[in-house]
């Protein structure tokens, strides 16, 4: 920590990321990394205040996401609200969606609220085997998709699919979708990993819709 600490009266970025950098070792080492990431959380948003304002947008994003991996929500959705005072509204193509629930009733829900949300690349599976298969099709071929993960499926559970992709794709997008409260184990160790975001079932378009955009302005980090 050290080296961190020394780069923190430099007040750049890279205090930021030497902190992630002891964080993620920490993980690594079987260590709990939340300290690391409390500062790190801590640091980007003192920097925010500092910074003109397309910095100050991504260093409340970081803060955002380091909140969201300590279980922090509130603070997590406080600093994403900031950085959203800074987006500047441009017209860009949604990225495919890959829904994963073995519930018609969800999926269908899903698929109407996307559409009606201007998503029109939505991808359905009932099981999570043949989900992996096309998503690491996708990122093979160089598409960034968005993952709605449920973590209740009859062949493979949500978390061991978001572990073994985040290996794949360390940065990749995944909304995890269930009836689990937030602060359920597992909930709490899949977004450790890296998922972005989560929605509790039953769930309305608004909160769909945040949680999308919390991951799309979040997969900046």
């Amino acid at each position: 920590m050290t080296l961190a600490e020394n780069e923190m009266k430099k007040n750049d970025f890279k205090t930021g990321i030497l902190l992630l950098l002891a964080a993620e070792c920490k993980i690594k080492q079987g260590k709990d990394s939340n300290n690391e990431l409390l500062q790190a959380a801590n640091f980007y948003q003192k920097l925010a205040k500092k910074e003109k304002p397309s910095n100050a947008k991504h260093a409340y994003l970081c803060a955002a996401k380091c909140f969201l991996r300590i279980g922090q929500y509130d603070n997590a959705m406080d600093a994403f609200e900031k950085a959203k005072k800074f987006v500047h509204h441009v017209v860009e193509e949604k990225k495919p969606i890959v829904v994963v629930d073995d519930s018609p009733a969800i999926t269908l829900k899903l698929s109407d609220y996307l559409q009606k949300l201007g998503y029109s690349d939505i991808h359905i599976f009932a099981d999570g085997l043949s989900a992996l298969k096309s998503i690491k099709k996708l990122i093979q071929s160089s598409q960034n998709p968005i993952i709605l993960l449920d973590m209740d499926l009859p062949d493979i559970t949500g978390d061991e699919i978001a572990k073994e992709l985040l290996k794949l794709k360390p940065n990749l997008s995944i909304i995890l979708i269930t009836a689990d409260e937030k602060t359920s184990p597992r909930v709490r160790k899949t977004i450790g990993w890296g998922s972005t975001a989560f929605v509790q079932k039953p769930f309305t378009i608004s909160e769909l819709k945040n949680a999308l955009d919390v991951t799309i302005s979040g997969s900046i980090m």
